[in-house]
């Protein structure tokens, strides 16, 4: 079978003249699916393929905690981690999205929850480093201190040739991750948002890697005999990672942004997740010894979502998709397509004109007009239709 297209759709690289009918492009990582000549007249086409990931929280609550766009040709790893010791964070999100076959990746790393006092009798209780309530000890860092201090040397140090080769203060995450902070008595956070940009070796491959954050910090002071004591509680958050071979990763942005602007939580499990942080905080619970007993605990809690913590879940979604945003300054952005299978709008890279979904939760983009994914397929393909 000949070549009429020999372009990648995604990145405009040169594609073999052989391969099959599903190849990865060699130079952005993304998994392309071909459509042969079928009938006179009519000429081969590509058309970039992405596929839905159900995680579900297995060691907790027991359902489907989250789901998102990946390319087709990925793996999925990680999940919910639930906390033993922390009663105000009982779990957090600990996944990556990569090609087997190549470096290209997409890693979310799990919140580091931090407290801080200026009461002498604290810290040297608590010295930096140790756990208070489940929270590090350790004085408040910027969110570029926070990435290179606390993300970096934890999950990339060992890296052979590290180096930050560039750092960005994002001023408008800091109003994102606001925005998204839900609506409850208290004082405002302050946050704080940077990107890096990494380079590093893996095998013989070099590596660049971009990696964002934010750090929210409250702080909450008491009146005392000699004078006010202050507590902060801060954490780094929203910490995601965008990695490829050195050289490939902007033209790899709108995959990445697929990914962050197709993530879902589900509002079942969030509820059901902020109930079993409310009971461990109102019992005072330090440390759950066992799994059973937080099985317990979650037997324990409803279905039912009240009004307060649908707002949380719309708003901390709502601060996902104003991050996603942040990633990319060269992106296409994200067209809006109705999905017949699933009954209702998904997001998918823009800059194609024509989308096609199936039951199982893939779709393919492309702009070729007489692209069919239908021909030689054991499963029914419908096209989408933009939203307007």
């Amino acid at each position: 079978m000949s070549l009429a297209v020999e372009q990648c759709p995604q990145c405009g690289a040169s594609l073999p003249s052989g391969g099959g009918q599903r190849i990865v492009c060699a130079y952005c990582g993304s998994t392309l699916v071909r459509r042969g000549e079928a009938e006179a007249g009519t000429t081969p086409g590509w058309g970039v393929h992405y596929k839905t990931i159900t995680c579900v929280d297995q060691q907790g609550i027991g359902i489907e905690a989250f789901r998102m766009l990946i390319p087709a040709g990925w793996e999925f790893e990680g999940g919910v981690h639930w906390l033993l010791n922390n009663p105000g964070m009982p779990a957090v999100l600990a996944c990556r999205a990569f090609n087997p076959h190549g470096a290209e990746a997409f890693e979310v790393f799990p919140n580091i929850s931090c407290y801080w006092t200026n009461n002498p009798m604290v810290t040297m209780m608590f010295p930096i480093g140790s756990l208070y309530f489940g929270n590090e000890v350790r004085p408040p860092l910027p969110a570029l201190q926070a990435l290179q201090q606390l993300v970096v040397s934890r999950y990339r140090g060992q890296m052979p040739g590290l180096q930050i080769v560039q750092q960005e203060h994002l001023p408008d995450l800091p109003q994102a991750v606001r925005a998204g902070t839900p609506s409850v008595p208290g004082p405002t956070p302050q946050a704080d948002g940077a990107r890096l940009r990494l380079r590093y070796r893996q095998g013989e491959k070099e590596i660049e890697e971009n990696l964002f954050g934010v750090v929210e910090l409250t702080r909450v002071a008491m009146p005392m005999l000699m004078g006010a004591q202050e507590h902060i509680y801060w954490m780094a958050d929203y910490l995601f990672s965008f990695r490829a071979e050195a050289g490939h990763l902007e033209c790899l942005s709108d995959q990445f942004m697929a990914i962050v602007r197709s993530f879902r939580l589900n509002p079942q499990w969030f509820g059901r997740y902020l109930q079993v942080s409310q009971f461990l905080i109102q019992n005072q619970i330090q440390q759950i010894q066992h799994i059973g007993q937080l099985s317990r605990i979650i037997s324990q809690t409803s279905d039912q979502i009240s009004d307060m913590m649908t707002e949380s879940y719309y708003q901390r979604q709502a601060t996902m998709d104003r991050l996603a945003n942040q990633f990319s300054q060269a992106i296409r952005g994200v067209d809006e397509y109705h999905n017949p299978f699933e009954g209702r709008g998904v997001e998918l890279p823009g800059g194609y004109r024509h989308a096609w979904a199936n039951a199982l939760g893939e779709y393919i983009l492309t702009d070729d007009p007489n692209f069919n994914p239908n021909l030689g397929s054991t499963v029914t393909w419908e096209p989408l239709q933009r939203e307007a």
